[in-house]
């Protein structure tokens, strides 16, 4: 008598993409902006007519961008955190950074900020405007990854991946058809060595098997995604650019979130006639219980409470800044000065004179 195990196919589930995207345990969710903002004005915002719009709260995208909760330059006026980490990755255009702290920074056109917002932080996230005489788009993601509750109050902290630095693997199908992955948490074989995410992260686990990519697929090319290196991990794949793909071979025609199977290899493949991008999430689930309030996530409705009291009585250090939405000049220079004073560029890049 002879009998057969069966393996579950790759595919755990298909979902379409929302907003923000639904993610997996140690994830919160992730946020896709993809912004065509116009020619800048004077204040670096956009030189057209915000009529319409809810100022302070546009979510609109009209005309393919959204102002948010800025009033005269996009973005996201000073807010609080605690009990997680904000990992924001820009693919075009620059944010402008501040924090109560008294830190500040200019990044973008690829870089990453990795923001442990721990026992508590207020920061501001400017999306400002440069080119007066031609198009401004922006991209980007946040993603909100959680802290374990032994973590939940670690100090804030800060960290940056400038975009030269982060490893990136570039293989090429049997036909020479091209895909690239940038690895901005995990380790994958033949990238560089994987860069350090803040101390107190989930990340920084040894075991917890995080993992954070972007791939991007020529048409047609094939690529082997390789199975997780931890047991009881999850894994997300995002399928958020290009027009069709198949995936373990079924094929996808819509943006969609894609739940796989960790412990297995997927054979992706760009079946459409333009580049296919995806954003891979995956770790090992914190599997403690989550309570959210607006921005603040901890383990008990408690401990919410006793965030709401810390906040009105400390502000979290306070706001140091003239107003709620700094913006940092028209300097294009990326930059970042720590809380300690620490000052830091993309290497290559000129001294930095006052940004």
């Amino acid at each position: 008598m002879s009998s057969s195990s069966h393996t579950p196919p790759p595919i755990v589930q298909i979902k379409p993409l929302g907003f923000p995207w639904e993610t997996m345990d140690p994830f919160l969710f992730c946020a896709y902006h993809d912004d065509a903002y116009p020619k800048a004005n004077a204040e670096m915002g956009p030189a057209v007519s915000l009529a319409g719009r809810a100022i302070g709260q546009d979510f609109s995208r009209k005309d393919d961008w959204s102002m948010y909760h800025g009033a005269t330059v996009p973005g996201f006026p000073a807010h609080p955190h605690r009990g997680f980490e904000t990992v924001t990755i820009v693919r075009k255009g620059l944010i402008d950074h501040s924090d109560s702290l008294g830190a500040t920074a200019r990044f973008g056109r690829g870089d990453v900020q990795w923001l442990t917002a721990g026992q508590g932080i207020v920061h501001s996230e400017m999306f400002p405007l440069l080119d007066a005489t031609a198009a401004n788009p922006l991209e980007l993601f946040q993603i909100w990854l959680n802290l374990p509750r032994q973590s939940k109050m670690a100090k804030p902290h800060f960290t940056m991946f400038w975009s030269q630095d982060i490893p990136r693997l570039s293989a090429t199908d049997a036909e020479g058809r091209r895909t690239e992955v940038a690895v901005i948490a995990g380790q994958l074989a033949d990238a560089a060595a994987p860069l350090a995410p803040p101390p107190d992260s989930w990340a920084a686990q040894d075991d917890a098997d995080v993992a954070i990519w972007t791939l991007r697929m020529a048409p047609g090319a094939r690529w082997t995604l390789p199975a997780a290196a931890g047991e009881g991990t999850r894994r997300q794949l995002y399928f958020f650019k290009g027009s069709a793909v198949t995936i373990a071979g079924q094929t996808v025609t819509a943006h969609a979130a894609i739940e796989l199977r960790a412990d297995a290899a997927v054979e992706l493949r760009n079946s459409g006639s333009d580049e296919a991008e995806f954003l891979l999430l995956q770790g090992k689930p914190i599997a403690e219980p989550v309570v959210q309030y607006g921005p603040f996530v901890m383990n008990t409705q408690a401990e919410i409470a006793q965030t709401l009291a810390d906040y009105q009585r400390t502000q979290f250090g306070g706001w140091p800044f003239a107003d709620d939405a700094p913006v940092h000049g028209r300097d294009p220079l990326r930059f970042a000065k720590h809380p300690d004073g620490r000052e830091e560029r993309p290497s290559g890049t000129p001294e930095i004179t006052g940004a």
